[in-house]
């Protein structure tokens, strides 16, 4: 029987997602812990990579057991059978128990035999954090970009040349795998927030984003796929268009066309076209939908 497993996760332990050799990963962790559990090898799949520190507020994942459910994560009527239905709320709990403190089991349920995390989804969304004045409350979890005159309007100009369907090589990590760098891109924008706790915030709570304390800004970002690296390359290019050292025109040439273009024109699609990767440990992976 296949399950559908919610998680959220905090990057900075671990080196991305994926098993790797001699390395600790999410994926890892949670396969040691469910074989512990359910006291046989079980087998995670994910809905995507995230890189080394990259977090997750929001993952999905799923892993097929179809064996006898060990006591006491069977719902058996009498405590001595052996039952085939697991009792949810006891893998979570226990899970939550073994698993580090930087991986949180949201959610366990049955899924359609062909259900698949990572196929199956439609739409990510990423946001990354950054604040402009230094603030001892954010910086596991927010970049601190301290340039002056920094022009968020003219990022968001800018970061429109994102929407539709484009190859976006030039922002993908070179040597990756996929078989095409085509993405559908259907939000790309920067706006202010409040966080939870700043070391700017008035004695008065204050929510909107209007009335949000100056200099803390997110980047969120919503496509049907990424690219390795892809979301972090974006981020550090609008911040070269923001501090004005790119045009507004220059960044919209990088986002390449899906179709050739006439003949005697052409796009540059070099990684070393776009700017600099802005540092992993404020990306989060924040909506997945099915």
């Amino acid at each position: 029987m296949r399950y559908r497993i919610e998680l959220s996760y905090d990057g900075a332990d671990f080196c991305g997602w994926q098993v790797q050799p001699s390395a600790p990963t999410v994926q890892e962790a949670l396969e040691a812990a469910l074989g512990t559990l359910l006291r046989t090898r079980v087998q995670v799949t994910g809905a995507g990579r995230t890189d080394t520190g990259v977090s997750a507020s929001y993952y999905v994942a799923h892993f097929d057991f179809d064996g006898v459910v060990p006591e006491p994560l069977n719902l058996a009527p009498d405590a001595h059978e052996a039952s085939s239905a697991l009792d949810f709320a006891q893998l979570r709990f226990k899970l939550n128990a073994i698993l580090p403190k930087s991986v949180c089991i949201l959610n366990i349920a049955p899924a359609s035999p062909d259900f698949n995390s990572r196929f199956d989804a439609t739409r990510r969304q990423y946001t990354y954090y950054l604040h402009r004045s230094k603030d001892p409350f954010c910086g596991r979890y927010s970049y601190f970009y301290a340039y002056p005159d920094v022009d968020f309007d003219a990022m968001n100009r800018a970061a429109q040349a994102l929407l539709g369907t484009h190859d976006f090589s030039c922002f993908e990590k070179s040597g990756g795998d996929n078989k095409t760098s085509v993405c559908t891109v259907f939000t790309a924008r920067w706006e202010p927030y409040t966080p939870v706790v700043c070391a700017a915030r008035p004695a008065e709570a204050r929510q909107s984003a209007e009335n949000a304390p100056a200099g803390y800004w997110r980047f969120t970002i919503e496509a049907d796929r990424f690219l390795r690296n892809m979301v972090r390359a974006i981020v550090g290019t609008l911040l070269e268009v923001g501090r004005g050292r790119r045009t507004e025109a220059d960044f919209a040439s990088l986002v390449l066309p899906v179709d050739p273009l006439p003949a005697g024109q052409e796009h540059v699609s070099r990684r070393s076209a776009a700017g600099e990767s802005v540092p992993g440990h404020a990306l989060f992976l924040s909506d997945i939908e099915y």
